[in-house]
């Protein structure tokens, strides 16, 4: 199996390209998960605050046996924290859950446009407090739309260094993907095979055995040769090892013209929309 590839951050720092998701993985089985990802190549983990998994991946971490800096770890803002002391507090929340001083990349999870009136900018003045004290090596933002982040741009005097958005062969979002470029901005992937849905699209079977590939090995070199993050969540260990197998071979031109057939837009969306998601406390 050949290496996953380092991707270099607008801060110098490096990430891997190819990493493992934890959305969705029960917080009690979280630790087995990612220890068997750890074991089976990943080096790159993603979690979140609202993924209640943080401590699980810190216990997987330690259990793998690897050295704290052999594994990059990225943790997320929750929504109800936005307010600059709550954005501490939550903060640090993490890092105890972790069991780690530092992250190496703090996400502002949602902008969260409708209950805070946009005011991501204060919050993210926290995210650059963090990377001034070294407790978070990297900043950037998730589910940025391309006004949230010329925002950022106008009013800040950091560039984010990465924006996690839903991109998947469906919905491959690439205006937002082109400003981000523009400006320096890696796109991750979140939803990478549209939840699964993509998999048994008859253009991508089709690719696939062309290539002599799985229908997941083609979508997610698909986006490695975009150039964005990915990180697909599984808790196979068997399915975790096939989607790390994909760099041994390129989609060729045919391959590329028959997958952007199904690109449905905004339309293609399997997650919830920033222009309308909301968080309302309990």
């Amino acid at each position: 199996m050949h290496a996953i590839p380092d991707l270099t951050l607008n801060d110098g720092q490096r990430i891997p390209q190819l990493g493992y998701g934890t959305f969705q993985v029960p917080p009690e089985e979280t630790a087995a998960a990612v220890r068997a990802a750890l074991d089976a190549g990943y080096r790159h983990i993603d979690t979140a605050q609202l993924y209640h998994n943080e401590r699980g991946v810190g216990e997987g971490v330690r259990d793998s046996g690897l050295a704290r800096n052999d594994v990059y770890v990225t943790t997320k803002l929750s929504t109800g924290a936005h307010v600059p002391d709550d954005t501490r507090r939550a903060f640090d929340g993490s890092l105890e859950a972790l069991g780690t001083d530092h992250v190496d990349l703090f996400l502002i999870h949602w902008p969260m446009v409708l209950s805070y009136g946009g005011d991501f900018v204060s919050t993210w003045r926290v995210l650059e407090e963090f990377k001034a004290d070294g407790r978070a090596r990297s900043i950037g933002v998730s589910n940025f739309r391309i006004v949230d982040l010329q925002r950022l741009l106008e009013e800040t005097g950091t560039i984010p260094a990465v924006n996690q958005i839903e991109v998947n062969p469906y919905f491959s979002n690439d205006p937002l993907r082109a400003f981000g470029h523009e400006h320096g901005i890696i796109t991750e992937a979140w939803s990478p095979l549209a939840q699964g849905a993509a998999l048994g699209e008859p253009a991508v079977q089709q690719v696939a055995a062309r290539r002599g590939q799985t229908a997941s090995q083609v979508i997610m070199r698909w986006h490695i040769e975009r150039g964005d993050i990915v990180f697909p969540k599984t808790m196979s260990p068997e399915r975790m090892r096939e989607n790390l197998d994909v760099f041994d071979f390129a989609l060729e031109a045919e391959d590329l013209v028959a997958l952007a057939t199904i690109d449905r837009g905004p339309g293609g969306r399997t997650g919830a929309d920033p222009d309308t998601f909301d968080y309302k406390p309990a």
